[in-house]
């Protein structure tokens, strides 16, 4: 089931019906305030919304108050085995912390972060990762790691509520994309505490993406979990590209365009893998959220992608852009993907009206036939 609780990191909501968060992490030494300031910029204009830190050393510590400070989006400070770090991150200004209670040092060192926190106001995040379970835990885990998961939280959760600390969230990480969605399931079972989702060390950004899709769509699909990080061995900027086009696609952001291709076949005279890769590219300059359909010959043009805002369809010689299910006009090849963007950015201008659709009377084939009778412009 979704969480019921809410907390909030900052200013941004997570949890009980808010919309799903993207996050990432910085990869700069945190110390180096500009070097990681730069790439928290750099994360905040790509739409990541919280941004964590690893805090392993003491000046990474006292680095965090400039950068809170200098950070245009909430800032968690990532700490492990010292519960000093988290004390002086809390102390630095931080929107909240991430702590393993089972690693930090004992109940008597949580109880310190939790009490930290209180005073501060701000959440913590709390759970487990597949790589690093207690040692009591490790037998389970040969047997049935996602359960081993799940305990290793609940172990977490409890603590936290004897310490009458409920403003967090929680993980339960795997590398095993399988693994991370029965753990999941079995936690969403259990707790109403915000989820944070995660496939760890995903990989590069192509088998990185494929897995985090897969993992974090099938939860989030039934409505389990409320924050992301898509942890791919690339620039964090990546992470957050690709959070936002899963949540795109389940329909539970919007952020951008999205682009419609068809995949080629026998009957593309045009190259659509190259002008969709085009396209796609273009497409990243605007903030604006709309449809735009790549298609390869007249045969599906306004029919499969009929629902697209705007499209072109490819011809040997000349073109097709359509808008809003009907054939707009037909131009060179050469100058198609200009006149594409050149009626995007009127629409865009004119406020992005988007008139009332008629029903496809006619099949696309010849709807696409008459059309290829209109002059050429």
């Amino acid at each position: 089931m979704g969480s019921t609780r809410q907390i909030t990191v900052g200013n941004v909501k997570i949890g009980g019906g808010a919309p799903v968060v993207v996050q990432s992490m910085t990869l700069t030494k945190t110390h180096d305030v500009e070097a990681t300031t730069a790439q928290i910029a750099a994360l905040a204009s790509a739409g990541c919304e919280i941004v964590r830190c690893a805090v392993p050393k003491t000046e990474d510590a006292e680095a965090l108050r400039r950068i809170v400070r200098l950070s245009p989006i909430p800032v968690i400070a990532d700490i492990h085995f010292n519960a000093s770090l988290a004390l002086k991150a809390i102390d630095s200004g931080v929107a909240a912390v991430r702590i393993n209670p089972g690693n930090i040092g004992g109940p008597d060192k949580v109880a310190l972060v939790v009490e930290a926190a209180r005073r501060a106001r701000i959440p913590m995040r709390i759970g487990a990762n597949s790589g690093s379970l207690p040692k009591h835990l490790h037998e389970l885990a040969q047997t049935d790691q996602a359960e081993a998961l799940v305990a290793a939280a609940l172990e977490e959760v409890e603590l936290l509520e004897k310490l009458d600390f409920h403003d967090f969230k929680i993980s339960v990480k795997s590398t095993s994309v399988p693994t991370m969605i029965r753990a999941y399931r079995m936690l969403s079972d259990k707790v109403d505490y915000p989820l944070h989702l995660g496939v760890t060390e995903a990989g590069t950004p192509f088998s990185g993406s494929i897995k985090s899709a897969v993992g974090m769509g099938a939860l989030l699909v039934d409505g389990i979990g409320d924050t992301i990080r898509v942890s791919l061995t690339a620039d964090p900027v990546k992470e957050i590209e690709t959070g936002f086009e899963i949540l795109k696609a389940l329909g539970l952001r919007e952020r951008g365009p999205i682009m419609i291709a068809c995949p080629s076949c026998g009957r593309d005279n045009v190259g659509v893998e190259n002008l969709a890769v085009v396209v796609e590219e273009r497409l990243r300059d605007y903030p604006q959220h709309f449809e735009v359909a790549v298609m390869g010959c007249a045969v599906n043009g306004p029919g499969e992608a009929g629902d697209a805002d705007f499209g072109i369809a490819g011809g040997r010689d000349v073109g097709f852009i359509y808008a809003h299910g009907r054939v707009l006009k037909k131009v060179s090849s050469e100058i198609l993907i200009d006149e594409l963007f050149f009626e995007v950015d009127r629409w865009i201008e004119g406020g992005m009206q988007r008139p009332k659709r008629l029903k496809m009377a006619k099949p696309a084939a010849l709807a696409m036939a008459e059309a290829s009778l209109i002059p050429l412009e």
